[in-house]
């Protein structure tokens, strides 16, 4: 049997031999202990025991170790960099009484991911307001941090001419959703009204927000143009779209959504096609032709000096079964392109467009965000092709009839999508947009309203908020933790509350705690391989009591709009956080339909 010797300094085990049938003289123990304790010592130097009270109690506190990077996060962690905690400016609170209903166990030296900067993207459309000359936008567009903005993206990307010329081989007429012949608008880098944010302004907003660019590449052109050879036509100007960029855009994809009727090149006129193409796409065409683009575009970049990577479109999740064209676009794509893409692009609106309940909205963030990455693990592996980076260049909710797009329930389930994209691993995501526009029936799928009665344009919707504090108060690694109820039964969350930890370089671990429940929570943290510190800080976010489950309000520590009848704070950067001393432990109420972003002091 092993035999453990507790030596005050930590607890060390051995083994001894199995013939080793022998009492151990009195007068060897001791040697004997201090020869473990030298062995312990010198072959674990990065274990460090850590003495916490004040008395001869000793934890010895395993270190952090990354993992090997996911091949589903790839090269979206090349650009990581590590984060210090800047303690904010706080008052004083008492701990919540009662006894904790819930505990969250974190484990700081076991590290799931880092955090790639690319998972709180945006998507800037080609109808969003000339960012030049609108500074209060951009200044909230700089203090979200997205790092990475989308564009034209969406739908017109397909009937995009970023040079801003007419090709003389475009119809006047493409295929709508229902398959009819229907007059077409054409969209242009160099569109200047008000309301149509042009190519140059892209650039100048990138600059100005610190962010880095994905473009999204006309792919539709490659069907319904009528030369010879539409698709190399289409590949040479995106390649020169390349070269005018010289290098400032790193990421790139080859068309928005193909596989969808509602995009045009979906249904072609076979009567004006030159090359052969069938009226419908199929994934086979598109990945035959993803090689032509992706050939072109790599090449004009080495002439500029640039690196680029380039995304292909891939379902996502297992298509409807009245979409043929997507039930096959899988297997078709990876038969003609194989691994030629960098990375693989998805998009997923978690929700239907139902009148659906604040309950079963959130619940889609874990249960989406699991589907897809298990269905790219399978469609690759089916296919005979690698796993490669999986970037979400398009993420909302459809659920209508109760302003559900522009609630703080939208922020809450932001915040939760954001941690289940971090514990799935994915690369890249880009939330659908910034800026979309006022419904007839207060839908608004836009982070900034616009055209909403009675609300100044581009005030923030709640979801602002709870990507500006989820992003500030999450490390730059997410670790492990776990939601331990009364019967100790361990699992990612128990009943309505939801947890994602993280860790700081500069020694700090912080906790997203969500309570997607109608009911307060007294919640316990309890943090392990840990050396805290004197503090903890936090910042709860919760709506308001206007517009039933579904306000369009956020308070941030008590703090609520000050102007508008919707969002939240205009000092939203300098509120002071609450705060208890961390003597005895963390222990928070989570009220109900609420977000706390915690961050506990600890030394390195």
């Amino acid at each position: 049997m092993p035999v453990t010797v507790n030596s005050g300094a930590g607890i060390f085990s051995f083994q001894p031999h199995k013939n080793m049938n022998m009492r151990i003289p009195a007068s060897y123990k001791y040697c004997l202990l201090c020869l473990f304790v030298l062995a312990a010592c010198s072959k674990n130097k990065s274990v460090k025991p850590v003495t916490t009270g004040g008395d001869d109690t000793t934890v010895t506190i395993t270190p952090q170790k990354d993992p090997v990077t996911a091949p589903s996060v790839g090269f979206f962690l090349d650009d990581w960099t590590p984060k210090t905690f800047v303690a904010p400016t706080y008052s004083t609170v008492a701990v919540p009484s009662g006894n904790a209903t819930v505990t969250i166990n974190v484990d700081y030296s076991t590290v799931i991911t880092k955090v790639p900067k690319y998972l709180f993207g945006n998507n800037a459309g080609a109808y969003l307001p000339q960012l030049a000359t609108s500074p209060g936008l951009i200044n909230s567009i700089k203090n979200l941090s997205p790092n990475i903005l989308r564009f034209p993206g969406g739908s017109i990307s397909d009937v995009y001419f970023w040079d801003g010329i007419v090709p003389a081989d475009v119809p006047n007429s493409l295929f709508d959703s229902n398959g009819n012949p229907a007059p077409v608008v054409y969209w242009f880098g160099s569109n200047t009204p008000a309301w149509q944010l042009s190519l140059a302004n892209y650039y100048t907003a990138l600059q100005q927000t610190n962010s880095t660019g994905i473009i999204t590449i006309n792919y539709g052109y490659a069907r319904y143009g009528t030369s010879t050879h539409p698709d190399q036509v289409a590949a040479h100007l995106a390649a020169n779209w390349v070269r005018y960029d010289k290098g400032r855009t790193k990421y790139w994809e080859i068309g928005n959504e193909d596989y969808g009727a509602w995009e045009d090149g979906y249904k072609i006129d076979i009567t004006k096609n030159k090359d052969g193409q069938p009226a419908i796409i199929t994934g086979a065409l598109y990945g035959q032709h993803f090689k032509v683009f992706a050939d072109s575009m790599h090449a004009a970049a080495s002439e500029v000096g640039a690196q680029i990577k380039i995304g292909a479109l891939l379902n996502g999740t297992a298509p409807a079964s009245w979409n043929t064209v997507g039930l096959t676009w899988e297997q078709g794509y990876f038969a003609s392109a194989g691994n030629a893409a960098d990375f693989y692009i998805v998009h997923d609106y978690f929700t239907g467009t139902d009148n659906e309940t604040a309950a079963v909205i959130l619940n889609t963030a874990a249960t989406e965000s699991a589907a897809v990455m298990s269905y790219m693990n399978a469609t690759t592996t089916k296919n005979g092709v690698s796993l490669k980076p999986i970037a979400l260049t398009e993420w909302n909710i459809f659920a209508t009839g109760s302003r559900q797009m522009v609630s703080n329930v939208a922020g809450m389930h932001a915040d939760l999508v954001l941690g289940e994209l971090l514990k799935n691993q994915f690369g890249m995501s880009s939330r659908w947009d910034l800026i979309n526009g006022w419904g007839t029936t207060g839908d608004d799928l836009g982070m900034f309203s616009s055209g909403e009665p009675s609300v100044t344009d581009n005030t923030p919707q709640p979801v602002f908020y709870h990507m500006y504090y989820f992003q500030k108060y999450f490390g730059d690694r997410m670790i492990k933790s776990t939601v331990q109820n009364s019967s100790a039964v361990l699992t990612q969350n128990i009943g309505d509350i939801v947890s994602y930890a993280s860790s700081f370089t500069s020694g700090e671990a912080g906790v997203v705690i969500v309570n997607k429940g109608t009911a307060s929570q007294i919640v316990n943290v309890n943090i392990t391989n840990f050396v805290p510190g004197t503090r903890y800080y936090y910042y709860t976010l919760v709506g308001g009591t206007d517009n039933g489950e579904f306000s369009q309000k956020v308070y941030i520590n008590g703090n609520g709009p000050d102007i508008s009848t919707v969002g939240g704070p205009s000092g939203y950067q300098t509120l002071s956080a609450v705060s208890s001393s961390l003597t005895g432990g963390i222990k928070v109420l989570a009220p109900p339909r609420s977000v706390i972003f915690l961050v506990a002091d600890g030394k390195k």
